[in-house]
């Protein structure tokens, strides 16, 4: 395990010691065969302990009850302690526990969710931290955040982009319609595949709640899309 350093010029021996007992408990019940499946499906060259995600929620529950988080200092240099480990369950853990205490989940704790986005480059890291955690205090902040997220948009960085576009996924009744097909529109030229990807799901994760408003925006905009980005957004649509 990396070590994750002094925050601020203050030890961290809270952060170290649910870092070493996450990876202690991630060891004990981790299956190798498990983890070569779950590193080949991933792609990832982060390797695995082998533990599925019933396991890992059993172990959170436990960290989070031997550990509890009373500042924002503990809840940031743990969850830090946490992606700084050598396993990707780790990391899942990190982002997990970021999302427990949520007290936390605000602006402050931005910079540390635009970590696991940067840091994490791949799926399985952002989609959670984008639509759990950037997500929530977009929906809270909105005055705040909604620059950021015109910022991310146009970033050169493709998670950053992705994040920009999926935030809105678990807002339902409270999407900021205007800003979600602006996004969309403004990167469907792209050909990145998780770009495509992402603006299919955003707009289909919509169409639940508005159906025709988002059938009438794809059809207007037909020849913007992707074949990709169109079936998913028409997935559950009659078009």
């Amino acid at each position: 395990m990396e070590d994750p350093g002094p925050t601020d010029g203050v030890a961290d021996p809270a952060g170290h010691a649910v870092a070493a007992a996450a990876t202690a408990a991630l060891s004990a019940v981790g299956d190798p065969d498990d983890a070569s499946a779950m590193a080949a499906y991933m792609k990832s060259a982060i390797p695995f302990h082998g533990v599925k995600k019933p396991a890992r929620t059993k172990i959170l529950r436990q960290l989070a009850t031997d550990h509890p988080v009373d500042d924002r200092q503990t809840y940031e240099t743990t969850a830090s302690a946490l992606w700084a480990c050598d396993h990707r369950e780790e990391r899942y853990l990190a982002i997990s526990w970021a999302r427990r205490w949520k007290a936390f989940v605000d602006v402050d704790s931005l910079e540390l969710y635009e970590r696991f986005i940067v840091e994490g480059a791949w799926w399985d890291f952002v989609d959670e931290t984008a639509s759990h955690l950037v997500g929530r205090v977009l929906l809270d902040h909105r005055d705040v955040v909604r620059p950021i997220m015109e910022a991310w948009v146009d970033d050169p960085d493709l998670w950053r982009r992705r994040t920009a576009i999926i935030c809105q996924l678990a807002h339902k009744e409270a999407t900021d319609r205007d800003m979600l097909f602006d996004f969309c529109l403004r990167r469907a030229h792209e050909d990145e595949f998780f770009i495509r990807k992402a603006i299919g799901w955003a707009l289909r994760q919509y169409a639940r709640v508005e159906p025709g408003i988002v059938r009438s925006f794809v059809l207007d905009h037909r020849d913007a899309w992707s074949g990709l980005s169109f079936r998913e957004a028409t997935k559950h649509l009659d078009v």
